[in-house]
């Protein structure tokens, strides 16, 4: 039975436009869940941070929002709610700057002392990089690393298929609702992952798989993960973006040399050569962790191991801030074909960095929609995102 607060949370994740930025500021403002769902117009007026458009959008939307039909496919699919308050809440994606108000959850979540590792790379990989991901997460497994990827064709399949055939845990982040599963020929693969793993999503139980989902979806799995692994990625690929988040998230990034002639080891190499650690096996990996990561992992006895701290993972000295560098290097063309809404949102940001209530404030766009613009913007080339839900233009 979920409690009244979970249901009300619930609720405002459901209204469109509405996402983490906005719920934060109401919980602020209200104390709780209940009290957002149910604030008046004059009562959301006070409350900093509120353009006219998402007060609006909070007033029509939370009552068209179908909340029992919500309740009804969570129960359905035997998923539970976990919360940002709860102790169940993984405490690594916790410490990231923007976390999920709300997980939905089908399977269960590793104990917390548990190691984990995500392997992301691409849909379309070669024969090279299938195996080297299924092996690599087959060998993280057999040592007790919970193995995080996205759920994805191509190198996402590959790695959750290792870790279950080591007959470890796996974690499968969706970019989309847990009553869809995306894409459908891994359907067997999700029923596997759920018997000793999970699947998880921040996206109400029947958001359709948007294009928009995956590059937001990308935060939490370098966020439930000590260090980020990237297999095989193109100059343009998503993966690239998880390991972006990885760094800023102050969180170790890694790549695996790759093929020279093969476009799918063009990012990964670039990866390297902006700082991430070079990978050649798994022991190269678990050394390169910080201390109390090493811990967890590996030939470790289980008298020497401690949880991880609950303050941000030190990082391995560099010769200057990774998260300063790891950001997809190929530049912008010089036609984009952006669309008006992209031109508006790139008007709006002058040329130092500008926040993304700046730009909503600017623009007056719904913060929801100028955060999907800004993750079109940073995938054609044109925006960077720096720490802090900073932009600027590239």
């Amino acid at each position: 039975m979920l409690a009244a607060e979970t249901k009300n949370l619930i609720h405002l994740n459901l209204i469109p436009g509405i996402g983490n930025y906005t719920i934060r500021r109401l919980l602020a403002a209200f104390g709780s869940a209940e009290r957002s769902v149910a604030a008046t117009s004059e009562e959301l007026a006070q409350v900093d941070g509120l353009t006219p458009d998402i007060r609006e959008q909070l007033i029509d939307g939370r009552s068209r929002a179908p909340l029992a039909q919500e309740l009804e496919l969570i129960q359905q699919h035997q998923c539970h709610i976990v919360t940002i308050s709860d102790d169940a809440y993984p405490p690594l994606l916790k410490q990231i700057d923007d976390p999920p108000a709300l997980l939905y959850v089908i399977g269960k979540f590793p104990l917390p002392d548990t190691l984990s590792i995500a392997i992301v790379g691409s849909r379309s990989p070669t024969e090279y990089g299938k195996t080297t991901s299924q092996q690599l997460s087959h060998q993280l497994a057999a040592r007790g690393v919970t193995v995080v990827s996205g759920f994805a064709r191509g190198i996402d399949t590959c790695v959750h298929r290792g870790a279950l055939e080591a007959g470890g845990d796996t974690i499968a982040v969706f970019g989309c609702g847990l009553s869809i599963i995306y894409p459908e020929t891994n359907r067997a693969l999700a029923e596997d992952i759920i018997k000793s793993g999970a699947l998880i999503s921040e996206f109400p139980m029947t958001m359709p798989p948007r294009g928009t989902n995956f590059p937001r979806r990308n935060r939490v799995i370098s966020g439930l993960a000590s260090g980020t692994l990237v297999v095989e990625a193109s100059e343009r690929s998503g993966s690239l973006i998880t390991a972006r988040h990885a760094a800023e998230q102050g969180r170790e990034v890694f790549a695996i040399p790759g093929q020279i002639f093969s476009n799918v080891s063009r990012g990964t190499h670039s990866l390297i050569n902006q700082g991430a650690t070079l990978i050649n096996s798994v022991d190269d990996l678990l050394d390169a962790l910080p201390d109390y990561a090493q811990t967890l992992g590996g030939e470790s006895s289980e008298s020497t191991r401690q949880p991880p701290s609950l303050k941000r993972p030190a990082k391995v000295v560099r010769p200057q801030p990774i998260e300063k560098r790891l950001t997809p290097t190929s530049q912008p063309k010089a036609n984009l074909n952006l669309t008006p809404d992209e031109q508006t949102v790139l008007s709006a940001m002058e040329a130092d960095s500008v926040h993304i209530d700046e730009i909503t404030r600017v623009t007056q766009l719904p913060i929801g929609k100028v955060s999907s613009l800004l993750v079109m913007l940073e995938l054609k080339g044109v925006v960077q995102q720096l720490p802090g839900k900073q932009f600027v233009k590239k």
